[in-house]
């Protein structure tokens, strides 16, 4: 509702208020694929300091002297293998995930869609929604499994917008959902659809999250034991289901980068030992993507399917997110229509 000028003295500006927002929030991508867009893009990812923990006076002549000046030309190489006339899968599925359950809660809730990285940035959409009149906020970081890296982040850079205000809307924040039921179920329901409209039985299922280094965990980061988790109580929930019968599981983390020691065991080199080894038919999943991006489409269905081939395999797929699919939106709308209770 909009206040009415006649309750304000003449002089006080406009104010809206009495609506309540939602933001789902992922991690972000560049504006194009191209090497420009991809620098800017990870000038801002690699210098956070929660996802690269490196005293900055060490890391950051690395990140401007070396990372900025070769990687940008090959990351927008991969992006452009992906990148579709929508634009950016992952901002792309992210604003028709928030599409899907927009309406879906009452006519005072405004539903959107922000990147941590990249745009649309958190400190514009959550300024939009306040100025939208959005007096109370749900902010739902679109990771199943949390980490420092990851989730943190969000309420860091939120605390830094908000910071700013004088008049702060009132916040939630969605919690990790690894091991909640309907995630869960959403993705047993989803990646069952998925394996029976394959054209062969797979022999190997990988679910594949993406990698921390391994100091991550030793410092007492939870991602580790929620990825995990999450695929223990998926595995429970999958194995004795006649599609998925006689499929041996694995869970694995893809994305390495630099020197440093990272989780293991590696995706990549995973799906090389399993073709040495005889595996012919292999299927992948990444339950920990809540939206394909550049990680599912090219390093997993592009490299991912050469590693397997090259190393002797034959049949090999990778399954899809759950995206905007009919179980991950009634998972999102349940989520979400959790947190909102009390303020709907």
């Amino acid at each position: 509702m909009t206040w009415q000028k006649q309750h304000l003295p003449k002089e006080h500006p406009p104010v809206s208020s009495g609506f309540v927002g939602v933001l789902l929030v992922n991690l972000g991508t560049p504006d194009a694929p191209d090497p420009v867009a991809v620098k800017r893009y990870l000038k801002q990812f690699l210098s956070d300091r929660r996802v690269i923990e490196i005293p900055a006076i060490a890391w950051q002549p690395i990140l401007r002297g070396i990372i900025l000046n070769t990687r940008p030309k090959k990351s927008a190489a991969a992006y452009s293998k992906v990148w579709t006339d929508r634009g950016s899968p992952l901002a792309d599925i992210t604003s028709r995930q928030a599409e899907a359950i927009a309406g879906r809660f009452g006519e005072n809730i405004i539903v959107d869609y922000a990147m941590r990285y990249g745009n649309p940035s958190l400190e514009t959409q959550l300024t939009k929604l306040i100025e939208q009149g959005c007096d109370r906020i749900l902010i739902a970081p679109l990771y199943p499994q949390y980490s420092a890296a990851t989730t943190a982040t969000v309420f860091d850079e939120v605390a830094h917008v908000l910071n700013g205000l004088r008049w702060q809307p009132a916040l939630r924040f969605l919690p990790p959902y690894h091991d909640d039921e309907l995630y869960l179920n959403a993705l047993a329901e989803d990646l069952t659809a998925q394996i029976g409209a394959l054209t062969f039985k797979p022999e190997v299922m990988l679910l594949s999250f993406h990698g921390m280094p391994q100091r991550t965990l030793e410092k007492g980061d939870p991602y580790h034991c929620h990825c995990q988790k999450t695929s223990r109580l998926l595995r429970e929930r999958l194995e004795d289901r006649p599609d998925w019968k006689g499929i041996r599981f694995q869970t694995t983390f893809q994305s390495r980068f630099g020197p440093a020691q990272w989780l293991e065991p590696a995706t990549d080199d995973t799906l090389v030992a399993e073709g040495e080894k005889g595996t012919k038919r292999m299927v992948v999943a990444a339950p920990g993507f809540s939206a394909d991006c550049v990680e599912t489409l090219e390093e997993l269905a592009i490299e991912g399917r050469d590693e397997f081939l090259e190393a002797g395999g034959e049949d090999f797929a990778v399954l899809e997110c759950l995206n905007v699919s009919g179980s991950g939106v009634k998972m999102l709308e349940a989520l979400v229509a959790r947190e909102l209770s009390g303020w709907t």
